[in-house]
């Protein structure tokens, strides 16, 4: 698989849709709600992330301790990892894939 589309896709596409999606949001319900509400889901985002993440860390040490491989608690914390880093990125389509990725299985 060639990485150049998905690199494009991510550093040029994603931020033009975000930028985008600002400027119709904030046109509908104002500039500062639009501010207010991303700063409040980066708060809610950072909440939820500490929380998944210290339940996940728990988990992972109960594994290690019965000797099993934690593989599923890993990955897990993985996209625990990577939701937060959507989640503090400032934008709608961010947040919205950063919440779907705390969603439990």
């Amino acid at each position: 698989m060639a990485l150049g589309p998905f690199l494009f896709a991510l550093f040029v596409i994603v931020p033009v849709a975000e930028i985008a999606l600002f400027l119709v949001v904030g046109e509908r319900i104002g500039v500062l709600t639009t501010l207010t509400l991303i700063v409040v889901t980066a708060f809610v985002g950072a909440a939820l992330v500490s929380r998944q993440g210290r339940q996940t860390m728990l988990s992972l040490r109960a594994e290690i301790a019965e000797q099993r491989i934690p593989a599923r608690q890993l990955s897990h914390g993985a996209m625990i990892l990577f939701a937060g880093g959507l989640l503090l990125t400032p934008g709608f389509i961010t947040d919205g894939v950063g919440f779907l990725l705390l969603v439990p299985a």
